[in-house]
């Protein structure tokens, strides 16, 4: 039988898109009850491993795969010594935005795709490109704080950007585990070799107003 007009793939594909998203959000939800008591053992990281293993491995998501790179290195000698435990669960806190201050401003809800350590920002130039929510308001205002200082705004992500700022106001996008095509798109690009580095707006701000 012949699906000339590709009713079944269309259907098969748009199927797939939904469990993906059940399988991040699900992913979500596991990784904030295994940080629930503020450790991390040999046992939870071999299961969330075999987790992704098994529900994500098909799905291209940069920033996942992150998390699936550090935690296999974690694990690549079958140990996870205490070091270890403390960086995974900080990064599980990062990739389920529990690591958050209750007097702190800045609230993104994950901070794994940023840049560690953070650049020191040039202006002179330089393109810049937001997404997401500013704290410090209208994205039009952060972009003029930009041009004032020499730089540039960029239209979308492309390979000659060099700052993508990912705004301080957590959204629904990200409970879902949808990181938004930009930060997708900068983390390939990055990972690709291109100069193009991600901060927070935090960071953004105390570069411009110190």
């Amino acid at each position: 039988m012949v699906d000339l007009h590709q009713e079944f793939q269309n259907s098969r594909c748009f199927h797939e898109a939904r469990i993906d998203r059940r399988s991040a959000d699900a992913l979500i939800g596991l990784a904030a009850g295994i940080t629930a008591d503020g450790t991390i053992n040999q046992q939870e990281a071999e299961y969330l491993k075999r987790w992704i293993e098994t529900n994500l491995n098909h799905l291209a998501d940069p920033v996942v795969n992150i998390l699936y790179r550090r935690l296999a290195d974690m694990l690549s000698d079958n140990l996870l010594d205490a070091e270890e435990a403390a960086e995974l669960l900080d990064i599980l806190r990062q990739f389920t935005g529990l690591e958050l201050s209750k007097a702190h401003p800045f609230q993104a809800p994950t901070t794994l795709p940023i840049d560690q350590p953070a650049p020191s920002l040039t202006w002179d130039s330089r393109l810049f490109l937001f997404t997401g929510v500013m704290a410090y308001g209208p994205r039009k205002d952060c972009e003029a704080l930009v041009t004032e200082r020499g730089g540039l705004i960029a239209p979308s992500v492309s390979k000659k950007v060099h700052y993508l700022v990912v705004g301080s106001i957590g959204n629904d996008q990200w409970l879902h585990s949808s990181y938004g095509t930009k930060i997708k798109k900068a983390v390939e690009l990055r990972e690709s070799g291109l100069p193009l580095a991600i901060v927070t707006e935090e960071h953004w701000q105390k570069s411009i107003f110190g």
